[in-house]
């Protein structure tokens, strides 16, 4: 789909049709056998390194390509155009763990994993439980000071990137009396002792994208690898996940620009009845009113990161962007199908994996109803 000039400009027109080729060129053959192997090819991750997809906004003196958050969600939107999969590997490099790092961490910390980040290391963040996953704050994860480190034991839950990630940005509570205030966050590398990747999880979509379980029996992590304050996790948290909620809807954003595009593509080539299916105008004016739709929400995507990029208070709009585009995304995607009618059921065409992926859009980086309830807050 043609993005309008009046939107983006010359540069940021080049990044996305760049990162868009990329996509096409190289993901694309690759997207059916990955979803079925569940596994991400690693050559392809090590291509979005050389590419600078997983460094977007690191500093150029650490490796990083400088850019900015608008930047980010560009690539989440245009690699999600065609694996979404490869979009949320993207998605929680650049807008969870390294801007957390960026934002958070010590001039040590940032020097010694910045680099890596951009270079070669996945990330990860962990935060949640299972009994932690909307109630983020309910964690039973502990982390015991002893002195000069923390020993950390506990189990995280549907953590993303897990089965590639070297670097694991995780939650604990440091002092369980203290409720919320005393949960911290921790940069724990995967070779910690104590610290193993347990179940891979058998998902519904997004399959090529690992996600697995975190288990932590005794792991000690030096006190130099706190990131930001003891205590002060759940604000890391909070702000944290606030911008990633513009990554997820510039996830469903390209998730639903996919699928209009394979149903576009398949209606203006079929016939029936002797006549193309785009000469029957209920056909066409549903591609209308697609099209619409998607343009207005790329409009919320853009004006959330823009305002966060500005320095602005974002948080309603990003919620407003989460929530509508991810619902739009299930919305289209179903759509997309019925407009390739039996076929678009079958394996043998995109739309029915995008289909699935779409789904995990309304769930995962907070609910549907906890965005609602956000907006909600924000009003009143």
């Amino acid at each position: 789909m043609s993005l309008p000039l009046t939107v983006l400009s010359e540069d940021e027109q080049f990044f996305f049709s760049t990162v868009r080729r990329f996509a096409e060129e190289r993901i694309g053959p690759h997207v059916r056998e990955m979803d079925e192997a569940s596994a991400f090819k690693p050559d392809l991750i090590t291509e979005m390194f050389e590419l600078g997809l997983m460094g977007i906004e690191a500093p150029e003196e650490l490796g990083g390509q400088e850019g900015s958050f608008f930047t980010a969600a560009l690539a989440i939107e245009a690699l999600a155009q065609v694996d979404p999969s490869a979009a949320v590997i993207v998605d929680v490099q650049n807008t969870l763990v390294l801007n957390a790092l960026l934002r958070w961490g010590s001039e040590a910390q940032r020097a010694q994993y910045v680099p890596k980040l951009a270079a070669s290391w996945v990330a990860s963040y962990a935060l949640s439980e299972a009994s932690s996953g909307s109630d983020a704050f309910s964690l039973t994860t502990r982390a015991e000071d002893r002195g000069d480190h923390y020993i950390l034991t506990g189990r995280k839950l549907w953590i993303t990137n897990a089965a590639e990630s070297k670097l694991f940005l995780v939650f604990a509570t440091a002092d369980p009396s203290a409720g919320y205030k005393g949960i911290t966050a921790f940069l724990v590398e995967r070779e910690f002792e104590g610290f193993e990747i347990g179940h891979k999880e058998d998902k519904l979509g997004i399959r090529a994208s690992s996600t697995c379980e975190l288990i932590f029996d005794g792991c000690p992590v030096p006190k130099e690898n706190v990131l930001g304050e003891v205590g002060k996790g759940y604000k890391v948290a909070i702000e944290t996940l606030n911008e990633g909620r513009i990554g997820i809807a510039a996830q469903m954003l390209g998730v639903a620009e996919g699928a209009f595009e394979h149903a576009r593509k398949y209606v203006a080539e079929r016939k029936q009845f002797g006549r193309k299916l785009t000469e029957f105008q209920a056909i066409r004016h549903q591609l209308a009113q697609m099209a619409t739709e998607i343009e207005a929400a790329r409009l919320l995507v853009y004006n959330a990161a823009r305002l966060k990029d500005a320095g602005k208070p974002f948080l309603k709009e990003a919620a407003m962007a989460k929530l509508h585009v991810s619902e739009l995304a299930v919305r289209l995607t179903a759509q997309a199908i019925d407009l390739h009618g039996g076929v678009g059921f079958t394996k043998d065409y995109p739309v029915e994996k995008l289909y699935r992926d779409a789904k995990i859009g309304t769930i995962y980086e907070g609910t549907s109803n906890l965005q609602l309830e956000t907006i909600a807050k924000q009003l009143l």
